[in-house]
């Protein structure tokens, strides 16, 4: 894993890297492979005398992530990498449980499927009935900056607003974030 270490309000000092990479490095354990990952660690001090751990991992079938706040630093790099920890342990259960299910030869002879493939129809016919969209709305995407979305989407009372940036008349999607700041996703080109 690749460790992005930062601190806001805070001196990232040694003692502290090295201890998010010890932690944080366990997690590797979980995996088959070595892991090529880039590990995101936002480290925050408040004047409160508060820290907030940020941690993020993008992987290519995973995103894990995790944010605590604690007084002292440490234990909230612990509980961080404890949480991403069940994330995991909770990902591969449910991966483990499905492959169970529908690799058992019990359920292919309950079902009548004998190859991969009727395995593969069976589960996209099953994720189709549970992804059900309730509800449908179509709208013109009125050409706008970011701003003017901010205000858009303040006005409704939602917490995202789609609309095609009048810069580079491309989709892009306002959202509030729980700090309540926004946050702006575009696509790439």
């Amino acid at each position: 894993m690749n460790y992005n270490i930062r601190g806001e309000n805070i001196e990232v000092t040694p003692a502290l890297k090295d201890h998010v990479e010890r932690k944080i490095g366990k997690l590797e354990r979980y995996f088959d492979h070595s892991v090529d990952a880039d590990v995101n660690v936002n480290l925050k001090f408040y004047n409160d005398k508060e820290s907030k751990v940020e941690v993020t991992i993008p992987m290519t079938d995973l995103a894990l992530r995790s944010e605590v706040h604690n007084e002292d630093m440490y234990n909230a790099i612990d509980l961080a990498t404890n949480k991403l920890e069940r994330q995991i342990r909770k990902h591969k259960t449910k991966v483990n449980r499905k492959f169970r299910e529908q690799g058992s030869p019990k359920y292919l002879l309950a079902n009548g499927l004998g190859s991969d493939t009727d395995i593969a129809v069976q589960d996209d016919i099953e994720e189709e009935e549970s992804l059900d969209i309730v509800r449908q709305k179509r709208f013109n995407l009125k050409p706008m900056d970011s701003e003017e979305a901010i205000l858009q989407m303040n006005m409704l009372g939602h917490n995202f607003f789609v609309f095609t940036n009048a810069e580079t008349n491309l989709t892009n999607v306002v959202y509030r974030r729980n700090d309540g700041k926004y946050g702006l996703i575009e696509p790439t080109e």
